[in-house]
């Protein structure tokens, strides 16, 4: 397994909603950039992904998990998987093209 499939396997996608694109534009010095990641991947392991695949320094990087919710059709019922989402800041006059 090389590198890049490691990597890969800790930046899952980006994410791509309204509140995150404000905080992508909301300073001008330092920008957020937000990934989804895996649950047992940890703040180390993510600076390091995003450094080694965007090229860019990485400043800090502030986690949260999403709980899944329970969710029901009908007879049917289920939850919706949780998630972890990894707010990376980069340093003053680095950027990622995301799209």
């Amino acid at each position: 397994m090389t590198s890049l499939d490691l990597i890969y396997r800790i930046i899952e996608k980006p994410v791509v909603t309204e509140k995150a694109n404000a905080r992508t534009f909301e300073d001008i010095d330092q920008k957020v950039y937000v990934f989804q990641v895996p649950l047992h991947a940890n703040k180390v392991e993510i600076r390091q992904a995003v450094e080694k695949l965007f090229n860019v320094r990485v400043v800090s990087v502030n986690t949260l998990v999403r709980q899944g919710k329970a969710k029901r059709r009908g007879w049917a019922s289920g939850e919706s998987p949780t998630t972890k989402r990894a707010m990376v800041t980069v340093a003053k006059g680095s950027s990622i093209e995301i799209l």
